[in-house]
């Protein structure tokens, strides 16, 4: 397998829930979910350089991220240990996306990071393995591996690929951090009134139904009276069309079927709020820029 030029940025899309159903509390302290995947052209962008002391680091210009918390730190151990390899790697993360936001963008660091090794390291690994691996990393990463819009079950690792419309979609983010911890903590002990919590778990949706019908986001009514400005901003997004909220906020999106009708909304937003206008993608940017061995099953 040849090796990938060093001074290459690698993409790290953001992602969008079409959906999200929870549909209960697994022994483990997990929920089980129903959700539709589709990337965005929102990316971060990831340089690597391989060094032979076996360093691994990562600067990001992040300051309240620990090398702990930083999955594109525990991707590349996670794959040295799996190879039994000595080599390291200086990792530059150029951020974009929103942290916080619902948008998956740690996950999607974490999944360019394997992918980038894999080559860089020579390793070789199948797609499969890699998924694998980003599963221990967190249940969004596999998607972001396997680089292909998905239905998504279980903790969102069942992935079923799926061809969509690639709308163009205005993306708010409110000045707020969501900790998704927090919100499924609400879902799982219940918080101090009705309205802070779901009252059920969902049913189980079909796909076909998804796609005739649509669905919302079970986490919804918990974050927007946990985060008044996410509540907010749906209100005021809900002004152009169906609005909702992607995973377990803060962003919230509306699709729309223009560049420009997605400017005009975007020019509207207050100055507290940042918005985005994206086209959607079913098929992840980072796909292209693996070499075609990379992408066999």
């Amino acid at each position: 397998m040849g090796i990938v030029a060093l001074g290459v940025r690698w993409l790290a899309p953001a992602k969008l829930n079409l959906f999200l159903r929870v549909l209960g509390r697994r022994e483990d302290g997990r929920h089980d979910l129903q959700t539709v995947f589709q990337f965005i052209d929102l990316c971060d962008e990831l340089e690597f350089s391989v060094t032979r002391d076996g360093k691994i680091s990562c600067a990001s210009g992040l300051t309240d991220l620990s090398p702990e918390d930083n999955l594109c730190v525990r991707a590349a151990h996670l794959l040295r240990d799996t190879l039994q390899g000595d080599l390291g790697v200086a990792i530059t993360l150029h951020k974009h996306i929103p942290i916080g936001g619902g948008l998956g963008g740690g996950s999607s660091d974490a999944a360019t990071t394997l992918h980038a090794l894999n080559q860089l390291w020579g390793a070789g690994l199948s797609v499969d393995t890699l998924a694998g691996l980003g599963l221990v990393l967190g249940a969004d990463v596999p998607v972001f591996v396997r680089g292909q819009a998905a239905w998504a079950e279980g903790l969102g690792e069942r992935l079923s690929p799926m061809d969509l419309p690639e709308p163009w979609y205005v993306v708010v983010a409110p000045p707020v951090h969501v900790s998704t911890g927090q919100v499924f903590q609400a879902l799982a002990k219940g918080a101090s009134n009705a309205e802070e919590r779901l009252t059920r778990y969902g049913h189980p949706l079909r796909i076909r139904d998804f796609l005739a019908h649509g669905a919302g986001n079970d986490l919804e009514p918990v974050v927007r009276r946990q985060y008044p400005d996410v509540d907010q901003a749906l209100g005021w997004l809900a002004n152009f069309g169906p609005a909702q909220m992607t995973g377990s906020g803060a962003c919230v999106y509306l699709a729309v079927s223009t560049e420009h009708e997605a400017l005009a909304i975007t020019s509207q937003l207050q100055e507290n709020y940042r918005g985005f206008v994206c086209r959607g993608l079913n098929q992840s940017p980072l796909m292209k820029q693996l070499a075609p061995e990379t992408l066999d099953p």
